[in-house]
């Protein structure tokens, strides 16, 4: 008698999770129309988050204990490796699916003959107030396969609010074991964008369905996350080891020099503040020689204070900020940069990094 092989592995990572990690469990199970298994990563937390995923009273649900604390890229290979279904689906321990996500996704993949599906998202912010969709659905309408190009073009910092690296994708259990796919677990921010783009690299098609199936929640308390010095020179250098190992045409080669030139135009930015506020000015001015157009980001601050201070003279009571631009691929909404040792800060991410 053979195991049972389920639709569906659902991978939660989770590192103190007892407020959201039943919710989001329970819209795991909830999907129709598909089997599934549930695997919670219980990454070392100190709250009940191993006890509500050990005690579940639903045998689909699996827990994972790691030996020790590792983040979320290695929880999800833990996940990967325990994940037994034809497709897996990485879930936030602090969002949730709607119900019918799944069956509409793997019809979707399996029309289009893809090994890769992504979908919309629908931004919940606090616990029941939904902000719209992350994307117009017109807009994904008229993109029905995610190519590598498109997906390295979307994943520049300081470009936009949301770009596709926000997606949640499913793959193809099949698929990622025949190519080893693995997250970088050396990545802080930024693992799930490498993930995608290696099975992209690949040779995955990438089916895109433009309704709403996942709900991503942002709420105060959930990890925040600060962009370093550091965090840029990682996402450099895993981009480096990306390049050399895969192939690329000619459309993801341009896209993937854009990106390279905002890194470094970002590790720019970075270090320029380091000087600015270590008052280096010698040093601040050799920055500026070597990439000028790191200095357009400081703008972003000082228009965002001169609107505050202008807001009480206005009678409204209220400051005024700037659309606050993002991080890459896994992070969350940057706030608007401040020439401070948090610079720029992020809110919740997945991959990145909820979990």
């Amino acid at each position: 008698m053979t195991d049972f092989i389920p639709d569906v592995s659902f991978v939660i990572a989770a590192y103190n999770a007892e407020d959201t990690l039943e919710r989001a469990i329970d819209s795991a199970l909830a999907q129709g129309a598909v089997s599934m298994e549930v695997i919670v990563v219980d990454d070392c937390s100190t709250d009940n988050t191993p006890t509500i995923a050990g005690n579940h009273t639903d045998p689909r649900v699996r827990l994972v204990a790691m030996p020790r604390n590792g983040g979320p890229a290695a929880a999800r290979n833990a996940g990967l490796d325990a994940a037994r279904g034809r497709w897996v689906a990485v879930l936030d321990s602090d969002d949730a699916l709607r119900p019918d996500r799944m069956a509409r996704l793997i019809a979707r993949a399996e029309k289009a003959e893809a090994q890769i599906v992504v979908d919309n998202l629908d931004i919940i912010r606090g616990q029941d107030e939904t902000a719209g969709t992350m994307f117009p659905e017109a807009v994904l309408s008229r993109l029905p396969v995610l190519t590598l190009a498109k997906f390295i073009s979307s994943n520049m910092i300081f470009r936009s609010e949301h770009n596709f690296g926000y997606m949640k994708p499913v793959f193809e259990r099949a698929f990622i074991e025949k190519h080893h796919l693995r997250f970088d677990e050396t990545l802080r921010i930024g693992e799930d964008y490498i993930f995608l783009a290696s099975a992209l690299a690949n040779g995955g098609v990438c089916a895109v369905e433009p309704t709403a199936g996942y709900l991503y929640y942002i709420r105060e308390g959930s990890i925040s996350r600060v962009l370093k010095r550091q965090d840029v020179e990682a996402m450099i250098a895993a981009d480096r080891k990306f390049f050399a190992e895969h192939p690329f045409g000619a459309a993801a080669l341009a896209a993937q020099r854009r990106r390279t030139r905002n890194l470094k135009e970002t590790l720019s930015f970075l270090m320029l503040v380091e000087s600015i506020k270590d008052g280096a000015l010698p040093n601040a001015l050799k920055i500026v020689c070597r990439n000028p157009r790191a200095v357009r980001h400081l703008r972003m601050p000082i228009a965002a204070r001169l609107r505050r201070l202008a807001a009480p003279l206005s009678g409204s009571g209220e400051a005024s900020v700037l659309p606050a631009p993002v991080l890459p691929a896994g992070g969350e909404v940057a706030a608007t940069p401040q020439i401070s040792p948090s610079l720029p800060s992020l809110g919740a991410g997945p991959h990145s990094n909820k979990g």
